[in-house]
């Protein structure tokens, strides 16, 4: 355990921790609308957000709050109003925001697009402490609502018409889970990366489906696997030295590979109790001699 001797490894560690619970928190909503490359559509805006604050010499993450979460709403909005089709406005999300960043960071004094580095991709060395803060307080406002709002997010999520019906406030839940999209994203840049915290919102998710069918039991497994690979994926990264986003996402497959093989004789037995199954297995009743 020598790697906890080390003040940017404990912050890194914990850091990762709180990556792991709010990133599937979110996800699961995401791939529950399929929605699920959301999160890097918001990525690339969060980029934008990075660059800002260097240009203006502000705190990179709660600009890069700020301005993902502008983007989050604006593609709810757009998608919602029927003006522009969801895939269409996350296209304008991916290049807009990536080409913005590069831009920004280019005219900031000093800047290149070598600053955007450890953003982009992830870095344990670059985990300071007032990024520990921003990163407790916005995985603990995630958490808040993700948790106390599954009900009213889950019928949003599954039918908005009938969720409307039922009086539920649509637009305001869905403004809500783009802006907490939003703030996962960035919650998860310094370990992650920008470009790679999309699979950690879904790739646990989908892992747990495989075993799990309601959704409270897919919740905390997804949740459960989403805090195992990121801190061993971080743990990895230090004693083998390779980027830990990197490392958590392919950690993050090969526990779905894993989870889907030993899964299959489970779905297998599913498949069989299924009542077409059931009535398909079933011989035909005999034609009485006589009648057609």
């Amino acid at each position: 355990m020598e790697l906890l001797d080390y003040p940017f490894m404990q912050r890194a560690l914990l850091s990762a921790l709180l990556i792991g619970l709010a990133a599937p928190a979110v996800g699961i909503y995401l791939v529950q609308r399929r929605q699920a490359l959301m999160g890097d559509g918001i990525g690339h805006v969060a980029l934008t957000g990075v660059a800002l604050g260097f240009l203006l010499n502000a705190s990179p993450v709660w600009m890069a709050v700020a301005v993902s979460a502008v983007g989050a709403v604006a593609m709810e909005l757009l998608r919602s109003s029927g003006r522009a089709r969801g895939d269409v406005a996350l296209a304008m999300l991916f290049y807009g925001g990536m080409a913005g960043g590069v831009m920004i960071v280019n005219l900031a004094p000093g800047g290149s697009t070598a600053n955007l580095t450890s953003y982009l991709w992830g870095s344990v060395t670059t985990v300071s402490p007032s990024d520990i803060t921003a990163i407790m307080v916005l995985s603990a406002l995630v958490l808040l609502v993700t948790v106390g709002l599954r009900r009213q997010l889950f019928a949003v999520c599954q039918d908005e018409e009938f969720a409307r019906v039922t009086g539920l406030p649509v637009r305001t839940l869905n403004l809500l889970l783009a802006i907490t999209a939003a703030a996962t994203v960035t919650v998860a840049m310094r370990v992650v990366g920008l470009l790679l915290v999309s699979a950690l919102m879904v790739i646990p998710v989908v892992a747990a489906q495989q075993i799990s069918r309601g959704f409270a039991a897919t919740f905390a497994l997804a949740v459960g696997f989403g805090v195992l690979v990121a801190v061993a994926g971080t743990s990895t990264s230090y004693y083998a030295d390779v980027p830990p986003g990197a490392t958590i996402v392919l950690l993050a497959i090969g526990l779905f590979a894993l989870i889907s093989v030993l899964a299959l004789p489970l779905a297998r037995r599913r498949a069989r109790r299924a009542p077409g199954a059931v009535a398909a297995e079933r011989p035909a009743d005999p034609v009485p001699a006589g009648r057609p």
